[in-house]
């Protein structure tokens, strides 16, 4: 790996990503709202940042999302719901990636092994879900998972080599859960980091379209 491109680099996750590849001597480019004022559910914001970068990036990695937006925590219930939460949950952690995947398509190789991975959650999986509520916040991340393994169907035809992938973090100790670790384990940033550029570093362009975990094992869907 010599080029990677940090979509939420200020982020918890996002910066240990960062600080990981550059010890490994990585030369990485990082965007984010609050250093360069990239909107991911903005198109022209997205448009105008990708656009101004060169590639080609063998990782693109977006590291954005959130599990409170505006105040709206995860619903418990039913009764909990509204158009505006759920709305702005997909716009985040759907139409986010998603902007940044159709933006960034031209700066992924043709040739030669890269990645495009996104932050999904396993609450997110359908298979998986034993316990309801979050509706919102599990939705958009099984969206996201659908998008990200058509999108994968469609750039395979183009990037024999591409790697597409969604990945779960584990809970790691950032203001993004902070609110809701209760007694699960946590793992730090960095360490966090470490698993997930591990899983990548394991997996094949056979294994594209798919959805892992920080251990590298396949989540359901």
């Amino acid at each position: 790996m010599e080029n990677a491109l940090i979509i939420g680099s200020s982020g918890g996750i996002g910066s240990a990503l960062t600080d990981t590849l550059t010890t490994r001597g990585v030369t990485v480019t990082g965007l984010s709202r609050s250093r360069d004022g990239l909107d991911v559910t903005d198109e022209a914001s997205v448009e105008q940042a990708l656009g101004a970068l060169e590639g080609p990036f063998d990782l693109i990695f977006v590291a954005t999302g959130a599990l409170e937006i505006d105040g709206a925590e995860p619903e418990k219930s039913l009764r909990h719901i509204t158009a505006e939460a759920m709305i702005d949950q997909f716009k985040l952690n759907t139409v986010g990636p998603s902007l940044v995947l159709k933006h960034a398509m031209r700066l992924l190789p043709r040739k030669g092994r890269s990645v495009f991975a996104a932050l999904s959650a396993r609450v997110g999986s359908i298979g998986d879900n034993n316990l309801g509520g979050w509706y919102s916040y599990r939705t958009s991340k099984a969206a996201l998972n659908q998008m990200l393994h058509g999108a994968a169907i469609e750039l395979g035809r183009t990037h024999k080599d591409l790697i597409c992938v969604a990945l779960h973090p584990g809970t790691v100790e950032t203001s993004f859960t902070e609110k809701y670790v209760a007694n699960h384990p946590t793992v730090p940033a960095p360490e966090a980091a470490q698993n997930l550029l591990s899983v990548l570093d394991g997996l094949t362009p056979e294994q594209t379209g798919k959805f892992f975990d920080w251990q590298g094992k396949e989540v359901p869907w």
